[in-house]
């Protein structure tokens, strides 16, 4: 027989079944999204069970229960996972095993029971002490909800709305169901095949929820104050039994709109409660109310200092530092709205916050207002400075003028305020002592050393970027000096040797040389430092750059084996490197000494020696000043960069440069590359 309960519990049974479905074909990898997907998949048995009985249909009473504890069981082992992020640990331990303990031991009970206990042909004719236990899961479920939805960051509250409505709406039905029942010691039938439809309509909006968090990733952050929890619990259930034996009242005294009016009346005192658990003015009245006569300080300062902690040092959600500086001081307040203002440029301009904007004015950080902030380091209270103030602060007109702005507070950092906030209003009014100051003052420096820390580190992060562009622009002015000098050769040669076909040829050689070097540092310029290694033949390298270097004296000899040596480095700037270490060995090389270029291979390396007879350095020299940049001992000559220069780029293809030198007998620059074929084996 078809009737109310059966059309409104089937229609439950599909749609829970199509989000299941849905949630199957998703494949989540996070646990929480498999609890969510596990506590669909129940519900659509559930749903289709109650179909079954409505239809007038035999089915266990145990099996019945049985669905129905499960059900709330995991809406309410996902609800404590999103409270708690992927591992609970910021759910108080007592809560979530009190919470596994409620639905567990109503399971496994009333199954007992109804498995071997007297026969019951009717699944709503629980006993009372059941039914009180499912009225305490869906209780447990409301308050759960409630803590999800205050706790939550307020940007992530648009993604988490409808799961709080959706199962808010499954959970009040069931309390008006169960508390109904606890009253006239039965389940009504009317109220019971409503629930079926209360459900379906709740569907979409699980779906809307699901939509909205692929993963559920979103991390909520739950105070850990039991006295709050237990106030929740205990205000609801006092409303929820006024409640109650209003509607009874209604129901008896009502005649024959009796039931009509208890309806209404239940229904209504339900809305009222889902606003007053979703208001923030009521949540925050009740803060208030708690460290006034609960506490004997208002602040617990270990969860206000891991909450600012974790607010400052979290950076999954993408949310910049500055915004994340802001939730964080008007959290401690429960401000409606806030505003950041900068130390840039002599001046403290707004940089973030719903209270500042384009249209905001700077302060000069020389104003009175800024110097008094720096130097007394107050919480200035703005109500306060518009009445009649006992301590006169010369605060701007522009932030009185600031309708929202209640408090401000300086960020103070190594004896400097680098900025200050400004809070908007809290959700209720609030008398500040001393206990606030405190707080603001020790989290505004908190949050100053986090924004000096990004402030530094941006600064930085510039520095190393102007850094590398002016290394590379002293390499290539070092290496254009080289080929300058090569090119003033060739044209003070040229009057004289002019109509010289060899010194011509020479010529055109130096040239094109210079060219292609050029070129390349063209090249390397677009490209950055780093340049395209290749694999390159130092024999042939080692015999170009010893034959151009042999123009000037004492000449290079190279020795070394037959056969290429090849190594993977961009070979122009390797050039350029072995021609600078033999023209600096020429340079302090007598014309009657000598420079010898060896290459050889050790092990798996390629080993290049520069070895002159020159005027040799001091060990102290070799180890303060030779790889120094800048540092040149040749006076305007040189800039001071050329050891520095071909030490970076030998270490940049992964090998290094060694020195062995003494004052009058000469110096030794050796070399040590990887070899191509060892290194393309690895």
């Amino acid at each position: 027989m078809i009737t109310p309960g059966t059309v409104s519990y089937s229609a439950a049974a599909v749609l829970f079944a199509a989000l299941a479905l849905l949630l199957i074909l998703g494949r989540t990898s996070q646990v929480r999204g498999r609890v969510f997907m596990l506590a669909a998949v129940v519900s659509v048995v559930w749903a289709a069970a109650q179909a079954y009985v409505a239809y007038g249909r035999s089915f266990p009473v145990a099996g019945v229960f049985a669905s129905e504890v499960l059900r709330d069981g995991l809406w309410l082992v996902f609800l404590l996972q999103l409270l708690g992020g992927e591992r609970g640990h910021t759910v108080p331990a007592s809560w979530r095993y009190g919470v596994h303990a409620l639905w567990l031991v109503t399971l496994v009970a009333g199954t007992v029971i109804f498995t071997i206990g007297p026969t019951v042909t009717d699944p709503r004719a629980f006993a009372p002490w059941l039914i009180m236990g499912l009225f305490a899961l869906s209780l447990v479920g409301l308050v759960l909800i409630e803590q999800l939805y205050r706790n939550v960051r307020p940007d992530r509250r648009w993604a988490l709305k409808f799961l709080c409505l959706g199962l808010g709406a499954i959970f009040a039905m069931d309390v008006y169901l169960y508390a109904h029942g606890l009253l006239f010691r039965q389940i009504d039938p009317d109220i019971w095949a409503a629930r079926g439809a209360v459900n379906a309509i709740a569907v979409p909006l699980l779906a809307v929820a699901a939509a909205r968090n692929p993963v559920w990733s979103g991390e909520v952050f739950v105070s850990r104050q039991v006295v709050f929890y237990t106030t929740t619990l205990t205000a609801v259930g006092i409303y929820l039994l006024a409640m109650a034996v209003g509607g009874y009242y209604i129901r008896i005294y009502g005649g024959s709109w009796g039931t009509f009016a208890q309806l209404v009346f239940l229904l209504g005192a339900a809305l009222v409660l889902l606003v007053v658990l979703f208001s923030g003015q009521v949540r925050s009245w009740l803060r208030v109310f708690l460290a006034k006569h609960f506490f004997t300080y208002k602040y617990e300062y270990r969860e206000e200092w891991l909450r600012l902690t974790n607010a400052m040092s979290e950076t999954r959600d993408g949310i910049p530092l500055r915004e994340r500086a802001m939730f964080a001081l008007s959290g401690i307040m429960d401000s409606r709205g806030s505003g950041l203002w900068l130390k840039t440029n002599g001046s403290y301009g707004p940089v973030a916050g719903d209270l500042a904007g384009a249209a905001m004015p700077t302060e000069l950080a020389d104003s009175e207002f800024a110097r008094f902030l720096n130097e007394r380091q107050w919480i200035v209270d703005l109500d306060a400075q518009r009445g009649r103030p006992i301590d006169k602060v010369p605060v701007p007109s522009w932030l009185l003028q600031m309708e929202k702005a209640w408090l401000v507070v300086p960020l103070l950092h190594g004896g400097e305020m680098i900025g200050f906030v400004v809070l908007g209003y809290p959700q209720m009014p609030q008398t500040l002592g001393w206990e606030d100051y405190d707080v603001l003052r020790a989290a505004g420096r908190q949050v100053a050393s986090y924004l000096a820390q990004e402030e530094a580190a941006s600064a930085l992060a510039e520095s190393q970027q102007f850094q590398a562009f002016n290394r590379l622009s002293a390499f290539i002015m070092h290496d254009l000096k080289n080929l300058i000098a090569q090119q003033s050769l060739v044209v003070r040669n040229a009057a004289r040797h002019k109509d010289n076909p060899e010194f011509v040829e020479d010529a055109i050689a130096t040239i094109d040389n210079s060219v292609q070097r050029m070129t390349a540092l063209l090249e390397q310029l677009r490209r950055g430092e780093g340049g395209a290694s290749e694999r390159t033949d130092l024999h042939k390298l080692c015999t170009d750059v010893v034959t151009r270097r042999a123009e000037e004296t004492p000449q290079p000899v190279l020795h070394c084996g037959d056969g290429p040596i090849e190594v993977r480095v961009e070979p122009t700037r390797m050039a350029m490197v072995l021609g600078h270490l033999i023209k600096n060995a020429q340079d302090a090389t007598a014309g009657s000494g000598h420079v010898d270029v060896k290459l050889a291979v050790d092990d798996s390396q390629a080993v290049i020696e520069v070895e002159d007879t020159g005027t040799g350095m001091a060990a102290a020299f070799v180890r303060q000043r030779l790889f120094r940049p800048f540092d040149s001992t040749k006076g305007s000559k040189g800039m001071g960069i050329g050891a520095y220069q071909a030490r970076e780029f030998i270490r940049s293809v992964g090998g290094d440069i060694n020195v062995a030198s003494q004052p009058g007998v000469g110096t030794t620059f050796t070399i040590r590359l990887p070899l191509a074929v060892r290194e393309e084996a690895n």
